[in-house]
């Protein structure tokens, strides 16, 4: 290793060590010794100290153990002859410094509460996120084992100007890596030209802005070291399977922007005990030898429109990027985007307008692939901030395909629009909702660039079935609502292929993660008598889903040993769950609301909530705009729902689920549902008097109230009182 790198990442070391003790006296002095000491919200205390020593970092009296293996790791000033071997001491230094950052940044959390954003985004007057909590983890750490994430650019100081700094990071994030943002070069961060160039800063846009200092380079480290604990199963203080782990599974380097000063050598120094080499555009000593790192330690002197390649060579990483004929950039890095309201170019659905799509398998003859039309006005026929109508209408023919396949592909235009940066897609079916941002058009995306990803990423995702695709898009208001009502009446055909099987016929259930990037939390478990929440999927599309891609977000799950059979538990269910939520959900009834009810994400067609005054259940669908019996409208109930939380009394679910025998038939099912908007009843009333019917209640669809009745609770109580509902005979709730 260079004498001169070495020796000025050893002075700074000891320059943050010296800086972390003082902080620490100052804390103790003003604090005392018992103040709690943590990054907020993680069960990983300070993670580097945690994953490397096994040491707990409660309170500010467990520090000194900290700052003396600091010590204790921390080499002599490197002196001018000075024959020992430089890697060994050089590293230890640079673990010492993370260790004495780790700290200091803790004690600001106490001494500067609101320093930090709490969550994800940043607010329109703070950038810094500060350290990951645990939500965060499972939800983005999980993209680090399954590849949609390979890796992520540690960039510390800042670039010339605004613009180079945006092709930096898109550069980056078209390569699918997380940009991790700390520190300053001259009086300039690079998260703030970000922020100065128009991109979106936060977790959800991969554009994460740690902090302005050089010590919030830990929270990248420290990330890393709970990906390898959390997903890599490794218990904490196995310090060398967590580096090795980092450095065969997480493809991260360090990118220096501006004149590297001792304390950037410390945290260099630092990050290649994980592997991760540093690579700068100013002309520092380099290490070229391999050793710690695949290939190179430090690479320097590298100019701004060939450094992201250069670290990407250095790295090691193994790019495979599809490319998108469309003119804004394309990839995961972009599903989290938002398009806000300034921003809105075209807004379609959301309940505003009608948005629909519908995909159907063709002959092969039928199907001309790569045609893609627009039927209607496109985007310069459109004045900035309008509304319309859409439908989007996809034709697919393959030896292989089959119709059982038709909304599993259909399914996929979720998240294949949502790659593209300034397209922003939520729903499905005829509850689709899509918003353009203007930054798109104005890089000349066009509606028919819609048809574009999905003729090209339909063929590359699914190349063993399809053959070919076209696709037509309506913008006017007649086709439009012809595509509705055909979907409606496909969508129903698809919905009465499971009727007569029950859940206690087979073995196997099916799960759905389509929506993690979304909710981290959530686990959709499908069965025969309860479609997915979305009402996109049922048991035998997820069966399908699975046999088309083995290792997708279908997965088999099975039932095993019944732990209750009324509330709907099975201990193979359980499992599963537990699992695929990263532990954060243990177990939940697929038949009750009162108890563990499940998860959902935000795609679901209708929320459930109890009506305690009246014993019974009210159902809301996401087409009504007014106010419910429980004094929410859905707007307000899909706060408390979504994201993968477990609320007892409320959960999603589709709308033909509220006529299935098992809908929460734990606590007296469907004799219990007491209001619901007309609209959603007449939609599903011919499945609803059959079920009705079925439990003997053949004239229940006329005793359950609507808004036309009431929408308080004492209101829906009297009509319920004067039509004699069922619930009245039914015992109490609770």
């Amino acid at each position: 290793m260079s004498k001169l790198i070495a020796a000025a990442a050893i002075r700074g070391a000891h320059k943050i060590i010296g800086r972390a003790e003082d902080k620490f006296k100052e804390a103790r002095e003003k604090f005392g010794e018992n103040q709690d000491l943590e990054f907020p919200n993680t069960g990983y205390y300070l993670p580097i100290i945690y994953g490397m020593l096994g040491y707990q970092v409660k309170k500010l009296k467990d520090v000194p153990y900290v700052l003396d293996m600091c010590k204790r790791l921390l080499p002599p000033l490197v002196r001018e002859r000075h024959s020992l071997p430089y890697l060994a001491p050089t590293l230890d230094a640079g673990m010492a410094t993370l260790f004495a950052e780790e700290v200091m940044e803790a004690i600001r959390y106490v001494e500067q509460p609101d320093f930090y954003v709490k969550g994800e985004e940043p607010s329109d007057k703070n950038i810094w996120l500060g350290a990951a909590d645990d939500i965060i983890l499972r939800k983005r750490g999980v993209e680090f084992v399954d590849g949609t994430a390979p890796g992520f650019a540690a960039i510390v100081g800042s670039v010339p100007d605004d613009e180079t700094a945006k092709n930096i990071a898109m550069e980056l994030l078209e390569k699918n890596l997380y940009v991790f943002m700390a520190s300053e070069f001259q009086g300039k961060q690079f998260a703030n030209q970000l922020k100065n160039a128009g991109l979106q800063l936060g977790w959800p846009t991969r554009l994460v802005s740690f902090g302005p200092d050089i010590s919030a380079a830990v929270f990248a480290l420290g990330f890393a070291t709970r990906a390898a604990m959390s997903f890599g199963g490794i218990e904490p203080g196995d310090f060398r399977k967590i580096l090795i782990y980092n450095k065969d599974r997480v493809f991260a380097f360090v990118l220096a922007f501006g004149y590297v000063n001792d304390e950037w050598y410390a945290n260099a120094a630092g990050a290649i005990n994980w592997g991760f080499p540093t690579i700068a555009d100013t002309p520092i000593p380099e290490v070229l030898p391999t050793g710690i790192c695949t290939y190179e330690h430090v690479v320097s002197n590298i100019a701004h429109k060939d450094i992201v390649q250069r670290a990407v060579e250095v790295r090691g990483l193994k790019v495979t990027v599809a490319k998108v004929p469309i003119p804004v950039s394309y990839g995961p890095a972009f599903e989290g985007e938002r398009v806000r309201g300034e921003d809105i170019y075209i807004e379609a659905g959301g309940g505003k307008t009608q948005a629909v799509e519908l995909l159907r398998m063709s002959d092969m003859t039928a199907v001309e692939d790569g045609k893609v039309e627009v039927v209607g006005k496109e985007m310069k026929d459109i004045p900035v901030g309008s509304r319309i109508p859409l439908a989007i209408t996809v034709q697919v023919a393959g030896r292989k395909m089959q119709e059982d396949f038709e909304p599993i592909l259909e399914r996929q235009i979720h998240h294949l629009l949502n790659y593209a940066q300034g397209v922003m897609h939520i729903g499905q079916r005829d509850i689709a909702w899509v918003r353009i941002a203007k930054q798109a058009v104005d890089k000349g995306f066009k509606l028919e660039h819609l048809g574009k990803i999905l003729h090209a990423k339909l063929h590359q995702d699914f190349a063993n079935i399809v053959d070919k695709v076209s696709v037509k898009i309506y913008t006017d208001d007649a086709p439009v609502k012809q595509v509705v009502e055909e979907g409606k009446k496909v969508y129903k055909k698809r919905d009465e292929r499971l009727e007569g099987l029950k859940d206690e016929e087979v073995d196997t259930f099916y799960s759905c993660t389509l929506c993690q990037s979304f909710a981290p939390n959530h686990v959709c478990v499908v069965t025969p008598e309860r479609p997915g929440l979305c009402g996109a999927y049922n048991w035998l599309d997820c069966k399908a889903s699975n046999e088309i891609n083995p290792t997708g977000p279908n997965q088999p799950i099975l039932k095993g040993e019944v732990l209750d059979q009324v509330y709907g538990q099975w201990k193979g269910v359980n499992e599963f769950v537990q699992k695929a939520s990263r532990g954060a959900v243990q177990a939940y009834d697929a038949y009750g609301v009162l108890r563990s009810p499940m998860t959902s994400c935000g795609c679901f067609e209708c929320i459930a909530s109890v009506l305690p005054l009246c014993g019974g259940f009210m159902a809301v669908d996401r087409d009504f705009k007014g106010m419910t019996p429980v004094g929410m409208k859905f707007s307000t109930l899909a706060g408390m729902v979504g994201g993968g939380n477990i609320n007892p009394g409320f959960v999603g679910h589709s709308k033909f689920y509220i006529t299935s025998l098992k809908y929460l038939s734990a606590e007296g099912g469907l004799k219990r549902m007491v209001w619901m908007p007309k609209q959603l009843k007449e939609e599903i009333m011919d499945r609803l008097k059959k079920t009705a019917a079925e439990l003997g209640v053949p004239d229940l669809p006329e005793k359950i109230a609507d808004e036309t009745v009431g929408t308080t609770e004492e209101e829906v109580l009297q009509y319920l009182q004067k039509v004699n509902h069922p619930v009245l005979s039914l015992p109490p709730l609770f």
